[in-house]
């Protein structure tokens, strides 16, 4: 059986969808089962069993030779909570506690890191392991998950084989219940449904115009094949970026979700947030040679093609994958 925490989250739920239309029936979920917005998420997927996170650490030592695969998904991706314990205790130590099983019982393990660990990139965005302890994320949330990459790798007891995932900008369907930390697509549909317009964040430096502020956008379609690939590859263990390996402005991504919906665009500007603004992005970019190198070769959607799925396939529809 398969393990699959995160499990009522985003990619987590689109990565249970991609198992199970596979053929793949025997999961195991693991999630906060409590929060009626994620309860769709999960609501029909097929698996063979489901626990609390809170009790999962315990039902993992008494069932792991029923185990052949972890996808550790699961955690607190909240990048304006400024509360460092919630994050050691969610995503540091948890993760601690699941690498520690999978080692000690030999299975193989998938866990998301982030491309927060990256800071403003002033070491550039490339998944080398030397560069680990002198990044410098923005916030507890992306400092969390650099601590557990540097931990994983000071490890001397691992599982057989791991890759931690540095997810960039993943957008798609089942993030309904994420709020403000959902993706731009998803509030820039929204806004077009509500009034007919876009508003995007101006820029606060001299050097970048308004809406040319780019990031690495990836659907999370081809998140989730990344992640199955990986657990059946002979790739070598380690951090792996995952983005598209091509920065789009968010003028282009606003432009995509008029175009989904054919429409002319109209698209606004308006300050930055205080609270976010001086931690706010300006550019990602995922070097992706590695992953190519290991031998991944299935293209990733355009920006325009994944907002059209995204919009048209689940957005318009207001359904789950």
């Amino acid at each position: 059986m398969i393990v699959v925490t995160g499990a009522a989250g985003f990619i987590g739920s689109c990565l249970v969808a991609f198992l199970n239309a596979a053929g793949r029936k025997d999961l195991i979920l693991v999630d906060d089962f409590s929060r009626a917005d994620k309860q769709p998420n999960h609501a029909k997927k097929q698996h063979l069993g489901w626990s609390h996170r809170d009790a999962f650490l315990s039902w993992f030592d008494s069932n792991h030779s029923g185990i052949e695969a972890v996808y550790h998904l699961g955690a607190r991706t909240d990048t304006t909570e400024q509360d460092s314990e919630i994050f050691d205790r969610l995503n540091l130590n948890y993760s601690k506690g699941i690498w520690t099983r999978c080692a000690r019982y030999n299975i193989p393990l998938v866990y998301a890191s982030s491309a927060a660990t990256y800071g403003l990139g002033e070491l550039g965005y490339v998944d080398g392991h030397a560069i680990v302890p002198e990044l410098k994320p923005l916030n507890p949330y992306g400092r969390s998950k650099n601590d557990f990459d540097a931990w994983a790798l000071q490890q001397e007891k691992q599982p057989p084989r791991w890759y931690g995932l540095k997810f960039f900008n993943v957008y798609g369907p089942n993030e309904y219940h994420k709020g403000r930390m959902a993706s731009v697509i998803f509030h820039a549909f929204n806004q077009i449904q509500a009034n007919g317009k876009v508003r995007l964040f101006r820029s606060h430096r001299a050097d970048v115009a308004d809406g040319q502020q780019s990031r690495d956008f990836v659907y999370v379609k081809d998140v989730v094949q990344v992640c199955a690939w990986l657990m059946n590859s002979a790739a070598a263990s380690g951090l792996y970026n995952l983005g598209t390996g091509k920065a789009r402005p968010f003028y282009d991504l606003a432009r995509a979700t008029f175009g989904a919906l054919e429409l002319e665009p109209v698209i606004e500007f308006i300050d930055t947030p205080i609270d976010i603004r001086d931690t706010y992005q300006y550019f990602t970019e995922a070097d992706m040679g590695k992953l190519v190198s290991a031998g991944y070769e299935a293209p990733f959607h355009s920006l325009e093609a994944g907002v059209k799925d995204y919009v048209q396939g689940f957005l318009l529809q207001g359904i789950r994958w």
